[in-house]
C-alpha cells in the first residue's frame, strides 16, 4: 500500500510542474518572437536589461520578421515628397528587461514587483500608451487616405523607431517592439519598422511646421479652427508625448498648443488632431 501511494504522489507533483511550464510557454508565445541577442541588449547594475543605445549595432543585429500585412494606404500611394502629416511620439515607455528566463517588455501591470525590486517606479512603465497612440494614428481615415507621411517613436532611453504608415501593428501591446528591431513586409524587402539614427529632425522636410501639444500651454485653441488656417500644401509635424506623466520639451518644436481645458490622453489628443485634419481635407 505504501508504494502505490508514493508513486501517485510523485505523479501529481509532476503534473503540477508540467502545468507551470505550460503557462510559461503560453506567456512567451507572442507575436514578435523573443530572441536573446548579445549585440542588442546590455545589463545595468540593477539587473535590468535595456536596448543598446548604439543604433548601428541594433540594426546590424536585427532580423526580418515576415508576415506583416500591408494596409490600404500603400496601395493608394504615399509620395514622400508631397505635403502631408508626420507624427512623432516622444518619451515612449518601451523598455525590455530579462524577467526570469526571457526578455519582456516592461509594464506596470505585469512587472510591478520586478520594477520595485530594482528601484523603479511602476507607474512610469506604460507601453500601452504608445501602443494605443500608434493604433489611433495608423487606423485613422487620414492614414488610409494616404495623408500620413511618417510615424516616429522615440523612447525614454533615446531609441528612435520609424514605423511606416502601411504597417499593421498587432492589437495587443504585449509585443516586443525592441526585441525584433526590424520588420519587413511579407514577400518584400521594404522595412516597415526599424530603429534609425537620431536626431529625428534629419528626417523632417525643411519647410515643415513642427507643432507640439501640452495641457500646460497658454495657447488654447480649437483644433478644427487651428488647422483651417494652416497652408494646405505644408507638411505638418505633430509631436505628442507618450508618457504617463510630465510634458515634452524639444528645441525643434516651433509652436506649443493646448487643445482642451482638460488633460487628455495621448490617444485622444491624436484623435482630435486626425479628426480636424480629416475635416479640413474632406476625408469621410
Amino acid at each position: 500500500m505504501v508504494r502505490p501511494y508514493a508513486v501517485k504522489g510523485r505523479k501529481r507533483k509532476k503534473n503540477k510542474t508540467e502545468r507551470y511550464d505550460k503557462e510559461e510557454d503560453e506567456e512567451e508565445n507572442i507575436e514578435f518572437v523573443e530572441e536573446e541577442e548579445e549585440g542588442t541588449q546590455k545589463k545595468l547594475k540593477s539587473g535590468v536589461a535595456v536596448t543598446e543605445s548604439d543604433e548601428e549595432k541594433a540594426e546590424a543585429a536585427a532580423e526580418e520578421l515576415a508576415g506583416i500585412p500591408l494596409s490600404l494606404s500603400e496601395q493608394q500611394g504615399n509620395d514622400k515628397n508631397s505635403p502631408g502629416v508626420i507624427f512623432i511620439l516622444e518619451k515612449a515607455s518601451l523598455e525590455v528587461a530579462k524577467v526570469g528566463k526571457s526578455y519582456q517588455l516592461l509594464n506596470s501591470e505585469d512587472h510591478s514587483s520586478f520594477l520595485k525590486k530594482h528601484n523603479r517606479n511602476p507607474a512610469e512603465y506604460r507601453p500601452d500608451i504608445s501602443h494605443q497612440a500608434i493604433l489611433n494614428i495608423l487606423d485613422s481615415p487620414l492614414n488610409k487616405a494616404g495623408k500620413l507621411r511618417a510615424l516616429y517613436v522615440r523612447t525614454e532611453k533615446g531609441v528612435l523607431i520609424e514605423i511606416k504608415p502601411n504597417v499593421r501593428i498587432p492589437r495587443t501591446f504585449k509585443l516586443q517592439l525592441l526585441q525584433k528591431l526590424s520588420i519587413s513586409a511579407h514577400g518584400k524587402r521594404e522595412k516597415l519598422l526599424r530603429v534609425i539614427k537620431n536626431p529625428v529632425t534629419q528626417y523632417l522636410p525643411v519647410n515643415s511646421r513642427k507643432i507640439g501639444f501640452s495641457h500646460s500651454s497658454e495657447k488654447l485653441v480649437d483644433m478644427h479652427d487651428y488647422v483651417a488656417t494652416l497652408d494646405k500644401d505644408a507638411t505638418l509635424v505633430f509631436v505628442v508625448g507618450a508618457m504617463a506623466h510630465g510634458k515634452i520639451e524639444n528645441d525643434y518644436i516651433e509652436d506649443f498648443l493646448s487643445i482642451s481645458g482638460y488633460p487628455l490622453s495621448a490617444a485622444y489628443c491624436i484623435t482630435r488632431i486626425t479628426n480636424a485634419l480629416e475635416r479640413k481635407h474632406k476625408i469621410l
